[in-house]
Parts: C-alpha cells; structure tokens; sequence
C-alpha cells in the first residue's frame, strides 16, 4: 500500500511540474522596454489549453490587465507578475520590464574656475560645503576620516577619525547636523558640525551599504552602489521611499556621491578610468544629463595609489562646483556648461 502511495505522489508530482511548462508569459515588446506613458501589453500562452480557474496579473505588486496604461509610473525595472490557478494548484511566472526616459539625457562638459591643493593621502567619498567651510569625508579602513576643510588652502581645521572597523563614505548636512555613511558597516553616524562629535547612530534598512548622501532640505537621498536611491525621513533616517536611476536606455548602477542642487541630484558614478558625473531627477529617476570630466586627473600629481574622480560639492554663493577624487592633489572648481 506505502509503494501505491509513493508512485502516485511521484506521478502527481511529475504532472505538476509538466503543467508547468504549459504556460508562457510574454512581453509583447520584444525589447521589454517602454516609457511612462505607454500601455503595457502582455499575453499568457496556454500551450495545451488547461481549464484555468483564474488569472492574477501584478506589476510591482500591484494588481493589472493584460493592456495596463502604465499612467506615468516611475522609471525603473520592474517584475510581471502572473499567479495562474489550474486544478487547484497556483503556478506563477515572471517577466522583467523596464521603464526608461522618454529623452536622451544632455551631455555637459566643464570650465576649471580654480584649482586648490588637496590632501593626496585623502581618499576621498564625500564633499560638502557649510556656511563656506569644506567638510570631507575620506574611506578605507583604518584610515578613515571626517574632516573641516578651508578649501583656498588645503588647510585641515579639525579631523577625527573613525573607528576601524568602519569604511567612510559621503556625508550631508541637514538641520546644522552633519550624516556620514559607512560603506559595509550598516550604519550611518550624526555629528554636530561644532566639534565633529558624534551624537547618535542609524541603521539602513533595505538600502545594502552606504555610498553617497545629499537632502533637499526635507529629506535626505541615499545611493548604495545599486541603481537605486533611498529616500530617507530626515529625522529617523528611515528608508521611505526610492527611485531606480534610468537613461533612455537602461539603468545606471554604481551611483556614487550625491549633491543637492536647485531640484536636482548631481552624482559621481564608480565607474574605472571614466570620470563622469550625471544629473538625475529626483521626482522619477530619469537621467538629465551626462557630465564628461575627463581630463582633470590627468592634471593632478600621478601617485601610486592615484583612483577614480570622487566627490562634488556646490558653493552656492560662488555658484560653482568643486570636485576631486580618491587621493586626488587638486581640489578643482569647474562650471558646468552643455557640450558643444
């Protein structure tokens, strides 16, 4: 009798999984590729005509039809969803898509305003300026630091370090407190922009490490090394919301320092011997423009341990942005303008 039972599970098994293979989700668009304002066509192919009891489609969670105006949805990747209920067994596939920008970003170049020394032992992750002092933070661990800056002479006003399991990342200032992230460490640390004193620690949620930071004022933005950037509660730190970085092409990854300026984010991106920097809109993710750098490490001091374009800054009142990199000599302030 336990031998009868064994097969017949076997063979309900092997029933089970070849209905799987009867159904297909397919995304009409063969480039999986659309815009906000598209409909989002899809079909389920039923190989073998199963009697199904019924169809759920979800897109990012969220029920749908198999024609669904996408209304503007932010730009990103996103799953498809179809939960397909037959005999009583519930079999679900999965289409990835992507909503990318209506427009090709913008590409910008730079004019250098000035060029200021800068600690070559410095690697740097973040720049900000407050009330016309430069505030930096530099990486790797063991030598990671939190520093006050005067920018015309390279000049460290006050440096504290911090402890050495912890790999130093980008910074903001927000309501006269200063917010550092750490790379891998899960957590991110406010000062008083006084003494540079710790006062309190915050933990990341869903966000996986710490790459840049900037705030507008209300909220704060956070990038980890993904497409993604965190919006985050400006007084918990709590990860509220995101946006997916997106081109008209696809997804940027690697978005690094973060700066805040009149209503849109200008970021570094990790990319090896490229230096570039994006603008990106912070209402939706999309791509604005593209900033061509190239060039400028060329004219710093060529160490051993030269590395990437890293760090950006905007002095409001000069109207400019100063940008460096990892173990960079120079501290630069550049204009940007739109290439010819």
């Amino acid at each position: 009798m336990k031998i009868w039972i064994l097969l017949l599970s076997l063979f309900l098994l092997k029933c089970n999984t070849d209905i799987t293979k009867d159904f297909k989700l397919s995304v009409i668009k063969k480039s999986k590729k659309f815009i906000p304002s598209d409909t989002l066509k899809f079909i389920l192919t039923n190989k073998k005509n199963h009697i199904i009891d019924s169809i759920v489609y979800h897109l990012d969670g969220k029920k749908i039809s198999e024609n669904q105006p996408l209304n503007n949805k932010k730009l990103g990747i996103y799953n498809i969803k179809a939960s397909v209920y037959v005999s009583r067994n519930k079999l679900e596939y999965i289409q990835k898509i992507s909503i990318v920008s209506p427009s090709k970003p913008r590409l910008y170049s730079y004019i250098i305003v000035n060029e200021f020394p800068h600690d070559k032992t410095a690697y740097t992750q973040g720049l900000e300026f407050y009330k016309d002092t430069l505030y930096e933070s530099t990486g790797l661990r063991g030598k990671s630091s939190l520093r006050k800056v005067d920018f015309i002479s390279g000049e460290i006003y006050n440096q504290v370090a911090l402890d050495k399991v912890y790999f130093g990342e980008g910074i903001t200032i927000l309501n006269d407190k200063l917010y550092q992230l750490t790379w891998q460490g899960n957590m991110g640390l406010q000062y008083r922009t006084d003494q540079l004193k710790v006062e309190r620690s915050f933990a990341y949620q869903d966000s996986k490490e710490g790459w840049g930071l900037c705030n507008d004022g209300k909220r704060m933005f956070k990038s980890d090394g993904s497409h993604q950037i965190w919006i985050l509660d400006a007084e918990t730190q709590k990860e509220i919301d995101k946006i997916q970085v997106m081109t008209d092409k696809n997804a940027i990854k690697k978005i690094n320092e973060l700066e805040w300026v009149e209503g849109k984010i200008y970021a570094n991106t990790y990319q090896f011997n490229k230096e570039v920097g994006i603008i990106i809109d912070p209402n939706n993710g999309r791509v604005d423009g593209v900033i061509d750098f190239s060039g400028l490490k060329s004219k710093v001091e060529q160490v051993s341990n030269l590395d990437v374009l890293n760090g950006i800054a905007y002095h409001p009142k000069r109207k400019t942005f100063f940008v460096t990199g990892k173990n960079w000599s120079k501290l630069f302030e550049v204009k940007i303008k739109l290439k010819e």
